[in-house]
């Protein structure tokens, strides 16, 4: 493109397209109107989103807010171009964190920055956060696109996430009557969700395998596809499920830091649990990874969920409860152990994951 006067540089030359920006915005609009919610009309356009708390149905609410992104996953996702999965990521790992203090999400707001914008891919990644805020009950009420040559690369792509959910005055989690004796249950996760990414990638490219491979773990899929597998979204079973019991003490979402670093994040300082991992369902993508990679088990429960998303701290005495309600809306829980007097750790393990043995289902 050139100037008409033949002087004076323009935006698009300087590698920033104005026009694709407003034709992506377009695509989007009724991405965004399907996930209106009480509260929010979710109509994008204006300078600010709107949430109305009272119209929402909440008394005296006490609001928290979380952000995040999706790592180098998105790496993946632009190097195979499959791009309408890792807005549901984006999505899950911040609303995750909101449901483990006890609280409904009720919006989010996006951030997508690349280095020359592509409105087919942008839009792409905008259906899978508008899927996710869906699924997870939010409203998507506003954004931001930036194109920003020179500091990335063309095709290459960053998403941060921000989300905010109430819970009622008194209904937060983690409650501070955690005890030796409660039992801890996992719920498991969908795979590797968007934790260890680096970690991944490295030991794809060792074992030299392309995106468009047959996945060693799940053969019926590429490879690419099988590993942005998205987060699992545990909020409104969760949600229902301490609708039906008030015997869940704390959750945990297992994220970077995996079982040792997030748990005690939820416990008192003098509570530990420990953790039989023959119970944990390691599925066959930790396998791989662990063969392929060499990795140990303790690197294992460090840097994956390793086929665990959440954990959930239960009374002891309305432990057959809290199973029931947590079945009943289809999360599967395993009972892992129990929480005691903490150690010089406060997460320990008796048993072996089941980290060996045949890859595909």
């Amino acid at each position: 493109m050139t100037n008409p006067t033949g002087s004076g540089l323009t935006y698009a030359q300087a590698g920033v397209d104005i026009d694709a920006g407003n034709e992506m915005v377009e695509q989007i609009k009724p991405l965004v109107r399907a996930t209106r919610r009480r509260g929010a009309d979710a109509e994008i356009g204006g300078f600010g989103g709107l949430f109305d708390l009272k119209a929402a149905g909440f008394t005296d609410p006490i609001l928290v807010a979380a952000n995040d992104g999706v790592g180098t996953k998105v790496k993946i996702a632009i190097e195979s171009g499959i791009h309408d999965t890792v807005g549901i990521d984006l999505v899950a790992m911040c609303v995750n964190d909101l449901i483990v203090q006890g609280a409904e999400p009720l919006f989010f707001l996006d951030y997508y920055a690349t280095g020359k914008l592509d409105p087919k891919a942008g839009a792409a990644v905008v259906k899978g956060i508008a899927q996710g805020c869906i699924e997870s009950g939010c409203a998507l009420i506003g954004g931001e696109t930036a194109e920003m040559p020179g500091l990335y690369s063309e095709g290459d792509y960053d998403l941060a996430g921000f989300a905010v959910g109430a819970a009622e005055r008194g209904r937060l989690l983690p409650r501070e009557d955690v005890v030796a004796g409660d039992v801890i249950f996992g719920l498991p996760s969908s795979g590797v969700h968007s934790n260890g990414f680096s970690l991944v990638r490295r030991i794809v490219a060792r074992a030299g395998l392309t995106w468009d491979a047959p996945a060693p773990f799940a053969p019926d899929m590429t490879l690419a596809r099988a590993l942005l597998t998205p987060t699992k979204l545990y909020v409104k079973p969760l949600l229902a499920a301490l609708k039906a019991t008030d015997g869940i003490k704390a959750l945990a979402h297992i994220t970077g830091g995996g079982f040792p670093d997030n748990i005690p994040r939820v416990l008192p300082k003098t509570i530990g649990v420990e953790l039989d991992l023959t119970k944990i369902p390691v599925l066959p993508v930790f396998r791989w990874l662990a063969q392929e990679g060499g990795v140990v088990e303790q690197e294992m429960l460090r840097t994956f969920n390793c086929g665990i998303g959440m954990i959930v701290v239960a009374s002891q005495a309305k432990a057959g409860e809290v199973e029931k309600a947590l079945t009943d809306a289809s999360l599967a829980p395993v009972r892992l152990g129990v929480a005691g007097a903490r150690g010089a750790d406060a997460v320990t393990y008796s048993g072996k994951l089941a980290l060996a043995g045949k890859l595909a289902l």
